[in-house]
């Protein structure tokens, strides 16, 4: 089989690989869809990426068994996505289901193990998580990490209903929020620095646009919120003066998640925040407990995940899609088998 690998500085190969078979406590997944999430294009940027096959939001067919496996966990057949990270399974962190946070360390698929971007993917049997029957294969790949990250994030944030949120980018990730944190309750005020993202953002239920270019952040929401500014923020982009933005943004006891893998540090002024009782996380991805709820949530409230999607290719068109994607100008692309 063929699967996609970034050698470095935005170039890419289709290089040629065995097909994969099952080792015990493994299953092979035939792949229906392999989404393109923001953090494959660090490593398509990368002057030294991993040289496995790349891609971590797999979706697809239980195609073939390994020994040992459960049937309550994968049976020939199941329509599933992928909690992509391996790990122990056995520490505290694995056991309460953040195999990201393992303490004898993680294994990545798309990073440290062969991903999705290629017709078959090998994965541990622990690491599934089923698709109902009506749920596309194109939404159980974004539910696997972009999609699945902002839920993760609006978690840890806390109860929404009837509050304040500002989403800082409109990028796959924030959009996702955007969907479901004005499902949730929440009156979602987003921000991002392209008009066509702002209406994307419109569109998935944000009351409010904000774009940076034509109006100060912070002087906006404070307009929008009467002055006392917004109990919670999600900032998504990575950008250091969207974070300083954000947290100026902050009502008083508001808290703020930060998720965007910018690669740049930013300084946080404690002085100002003092007397605000604020609360500053972060959030990496979601629990696979989490990510069952996640799907469970995508399914009954029929949330329109598929509009994430303004590109589809194929595998041999990789190149134009990593070039299109990586100018980060609309929604978010997907392979399809």
């Amino acid at each position: 089989m063929k699967g996609i690998v970034f050698p470095g500085q935005r170039s890419l190969e289709l290089a040629e690989f065995p097909d994969p078979s099952p080792g015990p406590g493994e299953v092979v997944i035939r792949m229906m869809a392999s989404g393109m999430c923001g953090s494959d294009l660090h490593q398509y940027r990368s002057e030294s990426p991993p040289q496995c096959i790349a891609g971590h939001e797999p979706a697809g067919i239980v195609q073939e068994v390994g020994a040992g496996v459960n049937p309550r966990l994968a049976r020939v057949g199941d329509r599933v996505t992928v909690h992509h990270y391996g790990g122990c399974t056995v520490c505290d962190q694995c056991r309460s289901g953040w195999y990201q946070l393992c303490r004898e360390g993680t294994v990545r698929y798309g990073a440290d193990a062969h991903g999705s971007h290629a017709p078959y993917m090998t994965v541990p049997a622990v690491t599934l998580v089923r698709l109902p029957e009506s749920m596309s294969y194109e939404t159980g790949a974004a539910l696997g990490c972009g999609t699945g990250t902002a839920w993760g994030a609006l978690r840890r944030l806390g109860d929404l209903a009837g509050s304040d949120l500002l989403v800082s980018g409109q990028g796959p990730v924030g959009l996702s929020a955007t969907m479901i944190a004005s499902t949730l309750g929440a009156r979602v005020i987003a921000v991002d620095v392209q008009d066509g993202r702002l209406q994307m953002a419109r569109d998935l239920g944000a009351a409010e646009v904000i774009n940076p270019r034509e109006v100060p952040v912070e002087a906006a929401v404070r307009d929008v919120t009467g002055g006392i500014g917004v109990s919670h923020v999600l900032e998504t982009s990575g950008v250091p003066h969207a974070a300083t933005d954000v947290l100026a943004c902050l009502a008083t006891w508001g808290r703020a998640c930060f998720v965007g893998l910018g690669g740049r540090p930013f300084e946080v002024d404690v002085t100002a925040l003092l007397r605000t009782q604020a609360t500053i996380m972060t959030s990496w991805t979601l629990s696979i407990s989490d990510l069952i709820r996640c799907v469970d949530f995508a399914d009954r409230h029929d949330l329109p995940v598929g509009r994430l999607f303004t590109d589809r290719w194929q595998l041999d068109q990789a190149d134009a899609a990593y070039a299109s994607f990586d100018q980060q100008r609309s929604g978010k692309g997907v392979f399809l088998f």
